[in-house]
């Protein structure tokens, strides 16, 4: 049985987190250091279109160390800190090949410290605008790497929670893409930038280092969902649900004010034409006329 956190009535205080804040207050990675694992490249077929695409839109070897730094630096404190546990991950192998799908993660057989990050080619080629090829494949890299490094609760993680950290890592990397909005209908573990936005909203509440927390928590125990919440933010996750759903529905509505008084203040710098005043100034046709029967 894995050791279990005590129980408490109120989350605990919000840890720093390095890097930079954006003006939104979501946190920017900096330069953690953090040792890298051993980073391979296979590609299955250099006659595929997607091959060159990919290639000429990133540099492989940078642009996998970026997606580690940017987890690393977002999931954990430092190398050697003692409220985060960086986990034992020896390499990283990216694999370009043709299948269905975009991407996944997977662990060798014989040592889950090896992972895979199976990549399609497909994707890459078919599926995403040429002006956005370097942000989406490095948006999905990094979603990717994350779970090369995140803990699942001994496999009792709900997995849209999995995918919603991953996510949370890529909108805090800079690296969502435009058609991301924030939504409160359905449920909170409905995984991917749905959750990713409900995590985000909630580390900006209770302060920066939850989702790290949170990660911690998920490598020491089992997930009980009521337990796991309330003694994470002191309420259960429901609660926590709703309360984004008030939140977002109260920035919808601002940004709806915010239109319409940026439309009023256009409307009212526009000059008024006086109709009147137009009607009774003689058309060119008939000054030509007046001035030739005088």
């Amino acid at each position: 049985m894995p050791p279990q956190s005590p129980s408490a009535t109120a989350p605990p205080k919000p840890e720093s987190v390095s890097g930079a804040k954006t003006e939104d207050g979501s946190v920017k990675p900096s330069a953690p250091e953090f040792p890298l694992p051993k980073l391979r490249l296979e590609i299955r077929d250099l006659n595929h279109d997607g091959t060159q695409e990919f290639l000429t839109a990133v540099t492989a070897n940078k642009a996998l160390h970026k997606a580690v730094q940017s987890v690393l630096s977002l999931l954990y404190q430092s190398k050697n800190s003692p409220t985060t546990t960086v986990p034992p991950t020896r390499s990283v192998t990216l694999i370009l090949r043709s299948m269905p799908g975009v991407a996944y993660t997977t662990g060798i057989e014989l040592d889950s410290d090896h992972k895979e990050i199976h990549f399609s080619l497909d994707y890459i080629h078919a599926s995403v605008a040429k002006s956005r090829k370097t942000e989406e494949i490095m948006g999905v890299l990094t979603h990717e790497m994350v779970h090369c490094y995140q803990y699942n609760a001994f496999g009792t993680c709900p997995g849209g929670l999995i995918e919603g950290i991953a996510d949370w890592v890529r909108l805090n990397a800079q690296l969502s893409p435009p058609h991301w909005k924030k939504e409160a209908s359905g449920k909170w573990d409905a995984g991917y930038q749905h959750t990713g936005y409900f995590l985000e909203y909630l580390d900006k509440r209770f302060g920066p280092g939850l989702i790290r927390r949170l990660n911690e928590k998920l490598r020491i125990e089992r997930y009980e969902e009521k337990r796991f919440w309330t003694e994470l933010c002191g309420r259960p996750v429901e609660q926590l649900w709703a309360d984004y759903g008030e939140a977002v529905e109260k920035e919808k509505k601002k940004t709806e004010d915010d239109e319409c008084v940026l439309v009023e203040r256009e409307d009212a710098a526009t000059p008024k034409v006086d109709g009147s005043k137009e009607a009774s100034k003689p058309t060119p046709t008939s000054m030509a006329f007046e001035t030739s029967i005088i």
